[in-house]
């Protein structure tokens, strides 16, 4: 691109065994970039182990550091120019998105990178101010780190995903991650648009923009124009591969909500939140995104993975 450094730039990525951050670390590999990934205290945890290992392997540096040690995460990042925070946010796994101030701290205090890209990689943080309980808290602890990050003045990018794959897939059902086989759930009239996209897709166009001048201090959005599909777009996608047609039930914005009042667990509740945002505002379409803030259009060099091919994994 025209924007992107000849030098590709020296890489932290902090949460590398997660789910988006194991990702990432790949991207990081593949783009060429020198990479390092900070190695926590895992404890017995044996799948953490295998991918840390398979890191060094590939040829990735393990640097050892913690957010109770603020020294050790200053070494770590004193040995690179850009930082990629892959810290886990979903309620149902760990919430960590706060522990990103200490490493605002330690950016700050060491002076030399060039790019910090926090943990974000989902709907826009700025635009959901009037998001419902509980699930407003993914939002705004995101907007405390983003308020830290640009009082700190350092040099960001916020990168603005939509719906992973993996999850959203399975034709959007917030129970199950496979596509059901007898009936579908639509959200309203199911035409509301989404923006669906692999995961693996997020970590390369992120990791395109750490180097790339027309991207700094901006929020660039993965809207990749053949994954903007409404629910009822995505089941129909899903019936041509699957060759079966699905019993549809729709639930309008009143019923689904009602499930807020009720005795459901507090991760399920986040979740009919999200969902509602989502499928019934459409919270990752109604607003447009200009040339120079949508990753496909930006770095068009990418292949970016289809719904209708994601979905065949599925057959």
């Amino acid at each position: 691109g025209k924007g992107e450094r000849m030098v590709k730039s020296r890489v932290l990525v902090v949460g590398g065994t997660g789910f988006m951050g194991r990702r990432i670390v790949r991207a990081c590999l593949a783009q060429g970039h020198a990479t390092y990934v900070l190695r926590r205290d895992i404890g017995l945890d044996m799948d953490k182990l295998e991918i840390l290992l398979s890191f060094k392997k590939n040829g990735a540096r393990l640097l050892e550091g913690s957010f109770s040690d603020h020294h050790s995460l200053i070494e770590a990042v004193k040995l690179v120019d850009v930082v990629i925070s892959a810290i886990s946010g979903i309620q149902v796994m760990n919430h960590s998105f706060l522990l990103q101030l200490k490493l605002v701290e330690a950016i700050k205090e060491a002076g030399n990178v060039k790019r910090f890209l926090p943990s974000e990689f989902g709907m826009d943080p700025s635009r959901m101010g009037d998001a419902l309980e509980p699930g407003r808290v993914t939002f705004d602890e995101k907007m405390v780190v983003r308020k830290a990050i640009e009082e700190a003045q350092i040099p960001h990018t916020y990168v603005s995903s939509g719906c992973f794959a993996a999850y959203f897939a399975g034709l959007a059902q917030m129970r199950t991650l496979f596509p059901p086989k007898e009936r579908v759930t639509l959200y309203g009239d199911g035409n509301v648009k989404a923006v669906f996209v692999d995961e693996d897709d997020v970590a390369t166009y992120a990791v395109k923009t750490i180097d790339d001048l027309r991207t700094l201090n901006k929020t660039i959005y993965i809207r990749p124009p053949e994954n903007v599909l409404s629910q009822r777009g995505l089941v129909e996608m899903w019936e041509k591969l699957s060759g079966k047609k699905l019993i549809k039930h729709n639930i309008s914005a009143k019923d689904f909500l009602v499930n807020l009042t009720k005795e459901e667990e507090y991760t399920e509740q986040v979740g009919i939140g999200h969902f509602y945002h989502i499928f019934y505002e459409g919270c990752l379409t109604n607003f447009e995104v200009g040339d120079d803030e949508e990753a496909s259009k930006l770095y068009p060099q990418v292949n970016y993975a289809r719904m209708d091919d994601y979905l065949k994994r599925y057959l």
